[in-house]
């Protein structure tokens, strides 16, 4: 079945449009109210329910059994790559607008558009709404954390199962489509993840200066004689402009709190001379009020030489030579979302044998992590000593679980090998399809940007709002 969506901001009151791109779907973010059918009894079924409001009176009882269900599979705004821990819903009212930068959001907090039935998509980046109201234009909300976007079921049928159309519920590409963070990038001469971003199928528009209105800001940060790194964009991009140096985006907590999420690339160094207490001190600030950051490789400074607890999140071991590679790492089942990246890396073909993955690149930094604190995701045993490639912890560190709202990821693999520091970007940016590693990243930069819950606790489905 094929979507459509409308361009307007939360809360318009415009008429769904009515033109579908070669895609089946177009574009936009939050029409609530303004795409709700009138009350009716449904056009089947046992009828709509009494002292309802909105679509909640479109909602039909179905006789044997039977059930009004949308099922689909969401994929990133690149449209190729199914997500898992996807919210799903049909709001009853308008969405509300999103607030930019760290805030202390968590699963417990209630959706925007008063949710009338909700899913989470499986490690298949599938899920199944049940009960959905009945008729034309039924708006359909997809959300994970700060990616949000809204499109319109040109028709939903009583008591059967709606398919939607393979490629069209996506994560907005641009923010005429949806919501989409705010993310600072740090360039760094050992890992292009700008071009990351890129290959999730985020428009280039999005990229610009701080001072730009894209929601992806570049910064510059270090390389060396050997992996010189990306300092500005091309001429025809943001007219050749320079990025800001990255000391100025983590030198103090103001401006890195304007961010939903930071990202790290490695520098091929610590480069301790950028990086001083002040600068740490705001980066634990930043976690402490809710901000998110992933930290690759010789940005492991910020934690080492960190406030304390930090330095405790792991055991730290430079001295031990990198393994070589390809490594075959294993994935940590122990814990759910754990064993949902064993089976989303299959899925999606990261994987050929369930709960391992091979990597390039892969550094030696950390021989361990204070289970006390972090979660271990991908590490390996042999060659010996063992190592970890990914963990995460929650923050702040030391208060209740329902307390914490910041979370960051560090990894110890270069994980956009392929792609070439030091060019103007894009230009860098020379490959489209995903690596096994590249692809374990994404999901993690996924449940980075999801509302948090302790990492031993299945992540719960959202309560509906009862009238």
């Amino acid at each position: 079945m094929g979507i459509r969506e409308v361009r307007a901001g939360a809360g318009a009151r415009l008429p769904a449009a009515r033109g579908l791109s070669a895609g089946g779907a177009t574009t936009g973010d939050g029409l609530g109210g303004g795409d709700l059918l009138p009350p009716g009894d449904g056009g089947g079924g046992a009828g709509g329910k009494g002292g309802c409001e909105g679509l909640e009176c479109q909602q039909v009882q179905c006789e044997n059994g039977a059930k009004t269900t949308v099922s689909g599979t969401v994929y990133d705004p690149s449209g190729k790559l199914p997500l898992y821990n996807v919210i799903v819903y049909v709001p009853n009212a308008p969405l509300e607008p999103i607030t930019d930068g760290a805030t202390c959001d968590q699963c417990s907090a209630t959706l925007s558009g008063s949710p009338l039935v909700t899913a989470l998509t499986d490690t298949h980046g599938r899920f199944v709404l049940e009960d959905v109201p009945v008729g034309d234009d039924i708006p359909v909300v997809v959300q994970v954390g700060k990616w949000r976007r809204q499109i319109t079921l040109p028709a939903v049928e009583a008591c059967k199962e709606t398919e939607t159309d393979a490629g069209t519920i996506r994560l907005p590409k641009n923010q005429a489509e949806g919501h989409i963070p705010k993310i600072a990038l740090t360039t760094g001469g050992a890992d292009p993840l700008e071009c990351l971003l890129r290959k999730l199928g985020i428009e280039d528009s999005e990229f610009t200066p701080e001072t730009g209105t894209g929601r992806i800001n570049l910064f510059a940060g270090r390389g060396d004689p050997g992996h010189p790194v990306t300092t500005h964009y091309t001429d025809t991009l943001n007219g050749g402009v320079d990025f800001t140096p990255a000391t100025s985006l983590w030198g103090t907590v103001e401006s890195l709190q304007k961010y939903d999420m930071v990202i790290l690339a490695c520098e091929g160094d610590p480069h301790a001379e950028d990086k001083p207490e002040t600068a740490r001190q705001a980066l634990f600030d930043y976690t402490s009020l809710g901000g998110r950051v992933f930290a690759s490789h010789w940005h492991n400074y910020w934690l080492k030489r960190g406030p304390d607890p930090f330095p405790d999140t792991a055991v730290w071991d430079n001295i031990q030579a990198d393994p070589e590679s390809p490594l075959t790492a294993l994935v940590d089942t122990r814990f759910p979302k754990g064993a949902a990246l064993a089976d989303w890396l299959f899925n999606v073909g990261a994987s050929t044998t369930h709960g391992e993955i091979v990597i390039n690149g892969a550094q030696h930094t950390v021989n361990a992590v204070n289970e006390e604190i972090a979660t271990q995701w991908i590490h390996y045993r042999q060659p010996e000593p063992a190592g970890v490639q990914y963990f995460t912890f929650n923050t702040p560190i030391g208060v209740a679980e329902e307390a914490q709202c910041g979370r960051l990821v560090f990894t110890d693999i270069h994980v956009s090998a392929g792609d070439v520091t030091g060019q103007p970007f894009p230009l860098g940016c020379t490959t489209a399809d995903l690596t096994p590693q590249e692809k374990a990243l994404l999901f993690m930069l996924f449940d980075l940007s999801s509302c948090i819950v302790p990492d031993d606790e299945v992540p719960p489905v959202p309560d509906p709002v009862i009238n």
